[in-house]
């Protein structure tokens, strides 16, 4: 059987274990024994390590046949010292892995004025999150092209789903670097910008608005799996959605699928009063990101075309959820990754946040 590490065990690692575990033999870093614990139940065997001591990672060379990579950089600085610490682990070993899946950011992008973005578009990244995931990407390519590693890059948006990996909830907080483009600090109920609603933070008038894409937490997993099989040698892939949408319209629809208020409408010029810098770094790109290559060369079939195709399916126990009050979590994290790894519109309430 294959053997898989999956480095960045969050919600994203743990739909993928449970969906790999009968196929392959699986490892996940980790550096809790909480996730150790998890990585168990679900069928994958944990490696004690930590992305920031490169010491800690030996026991990774030549473990594995392909490498998933969904673990953010660190928030600082303009390099991914964490990916260059991994590639220089599984280049020291005898044998290296003949794949490795990345998860990116559609951030690297940057602003495109709401135009449509193809893998081909050059990268300009203007946010310092965004340039850490162009590192990463530059780094890894690189890589893969001098040491014949079959490297894949996926460039996600906002990854969402109203309920997060059901059988084994995480831990609050994962430790560093094992979060990933979708789970940083998300402890699972659901993957949707509650607090942002209950907050009742503004969003921009249609002329300001930005033109925002989003994943299923789900159908990333599928995208990750048919890469796994199918991906090419230093190819990228947009891993979105059919359906690009105006943030404010996104942020209606789930607005009525919790029965919550939707947000008032206000102007850029406003926003920069009333929002702060960091979301409003956020708000101030507009992509609409096309997703042809995953349908043409990977045979992706989405289950959920669109953000409305998912809501549109709320069970009753959902509304229920909702009336008990949430406990927030602290709201200064807007992690890696674009929506993010990635990048990120994260609006977090305990269990609960979107990225975009």
């Amino acid at each position: 059987m294959q053997k898989i590490l999956i480095i960045g065990f969050g919600d994203i690692g743990s739909r993928v274990a449970e969906k790999l575990a009968s196929r392959c033999h699986l490892y996940a870093l980790v550096r809790s024994e909480a996730t150790a614990v998890r990585a168990r139940q679900l069928g994958a065997i944990p490696v004690m390590g930590d992305l920031d001591d490169p010491v800690s990672l030996r026991r990774l060379r030549g473990l594995a046949d392909m490498v998933l990579h969904f673990a953010p950089p660190l928030r600082q600085g303009t390099r991914d010292r964490r990916t260059r610490h991994l590639v220089a682990t599984l280049n020291s070993g005898k044998i290296l892995p003949q794949r490795l899946i990345y998860i990116s950011t559609t951030g690297v992008y940057g602003d495109c004025q709401g135009e449509v973005v193809r893998e081909t578009r050059p990268c300009r990244p203007t946010t310092a999150r965004a340039v850490r995931r162009a590192d990463a990407e530059s780094v890894l390519r690189r890589w893969g092209a001098h040491r014949g590693v079959q490297v894949s890059i996926l460039r996600v948006p906002g990854i969402y789903a109203p309920n997060g990996h059901a059988r084994f909830p995480l831990p609050s907080p994962p430790p560093a670097g094992e979060g990933d483009a979708g789970s940083l600090r998300e402890f699972h109920v659901g993957r949707l910008p509650v607090e942002r609603l209950e907050k009742r933070v503004p969003a921009l008038c249609a002329e300001d608005d930005a033109h925002t894409n989003h994943i299923h937490a789900d159908d990333l997993v599928r995208i990750i799996v048919a890469a796994m099989f199918h991906g090419r040698a230093g190819r990228v892939y947009n891993a979105a959605d059919d359906t690009p949408m105006k943030m404010a319209n996104y942020f209606d629809l789930v607005a009525d699928y919790l029965h919550l208020e939707r947000p008032r409408r206000i102007s850029w010029a406003e926003a920069q009063k009333e929002i702060s810098p960091g979301m409003l770094s956020y708000m101030n790109e507009s992509r609409r990101i096309s997703n042809t290559r995953i349908k043409q060369e990977l045979g992706v079939r989405l289950r959920y075309p669109g953000v409305a195709n998912c809501l549109g399916e709320a069970p009753p126990s959902i509304m229920k959820q909702r009336s008990a009050k949430t406990v927030p979590l602290s709201p200064d994290s807007l992690p890696e990754g674009e929506r993010d790894a990635g990048s990120l519109r994260e609006f977090h309430v305990k269990g609960l946040a979107h990225a975009d």
